[in-house]
């Protein structure tokens, strides 16, 4: 009776584990996803486009995901991507990278499609932004830039991978104002994304750009870049600048990014979405990854993440109205 019952036990086990085998399941649990594309609203290279195909990466490694495609469809500080997503009503095997740039977007380019419009799946990460300049400045110090800012706004052109309203825009702008600078005179040329913006501050073509830490690391380590200062509450790892608050501006800045999948998708798919973000997040390989980019952990997924982004696009409506910018 007890060698019956042993027998039937082991049997079932191996059962269980060929059905496990044949529908694709990990070893941390769940189905492994299959056909999913994971599109970057800006240009290669910017902080969407890293985060996109980083996490593309630690789910192929972990074992969460297989043939994981990452494609960009640029234009519009996001919102060209943003009306695909939202046109792409139903459609359970596609999600956009996005993140604070998106909401102002939406704003400054009276986007017909809001983020309300998406389904929610997850917040992955928090970064501050930096100030920052080529080796070959005359800026050493935030101090030197301030003053000259202040003498002639105009004549300080300032850079970000992000149109007017996006993370790259609203730092400076808000560093301006606490300074004394009329927002509007601020002289801000945006570029699609922090690939296209580093030419421009490698070449000094601009006085100083603004940007996640995470895409300029290996310029700065290798010397190429001086970081003036960083907007977040507390100095990064590896980077000699103070915080701005440290250098007596008074303004805390932190961007962030996540992903949203079209409106209309079933239960099934946007379970097995926000499953697949959960598992990554929880990986080794993501752990990794936030460490190597300089990545705050900000993870939080579905009605959660869908509370904080209508707080958000409420907050950056506020915000560039003060400014005199919506």
């Amino acid at each position: 009776m007890r060698k019956s019952t042993m027998l039937a036990g082991l049997a079932a086990a191996a059962v269980a584990a060929l059905t496990l085998t044949a529908c694709g399941s990990t070893a941390a649990g769940g189905e492994k996803l299959s056909g999913v594309r994971i599109m970057v609203p800006n240009s290669p290279g910017g902080g969407y486009d890293i985060t996109a195909r980083t996490s593309a990466k630690a789910m192929e490694d972990a074992g969460i995901a297989r043939s994981v495609e990452v494609f960009n469809l640029p234009g519009a500080g996001g919102t060209v991507g943003l009306g695909r997503l939202v046109g792409e009503d139903g459609n359970g095997k596609l999600v956009m990278q996005m993140g604070l740039g998106v909401v102002g977007s939406v704003y400054t380019n009276n986007s017909p499609s809001t983020l309300t419009d998406t389904t929610p799946i997850a917040k992955l990460i928090e970064e501050p932004d930096i100030l920052v300049v080529s080796k070959n400045s005359k800026y050493t110090s935030i101090d030197q830039l301030v003053a000259d800012w202040k003498a002639n706004p105009g004549a300080v052109p300032v850079g970000g991978g992000s149109s007017p309203g996006g993370p790259d825009h609203l730092a400076p702008m808000l560093v301006a104002k606490a300074v004394g600078i009329e927002p509007k005179s601020v002289n801000y040329i945006p570029f699609d994304g922090g690939g296209e913006l580093l030419a421009s501050v490698l070449g000094d073509k601009i006085a100083f750009g603004v940007s996640g830490v995470g895409e300029y690391l290996d310029q700065i380590q290798a010397g190429e870049l001086r970081v003036l200062a960083v907007t977040g509450p507390e100095r990064i790892a590896d980077v000699d600048a103070p915080t701005l608050k440290e250098a007596g501006i008074d303004v805390e800045f932190t961007n962030w990014r996540g992903v949203v999948a079209p409106p209309g998708i079933s239960d099934a798919d946007r379970t097995a979405l926000i499953d697949a973000y959960t598992r990554m997040h929880d990986s080794p390989q993501w752990r990794d990854a936030l460490a190597a980019n300089g990545w705050d952990d900000a993870f939080v997924t579905g009605t959660e993440f869908g509370t904080f982004i209508q707080r958000q696009t409420d907050q950056v409506g506020s915000v560039l109205k003060d400014l005199g910018l919506a």
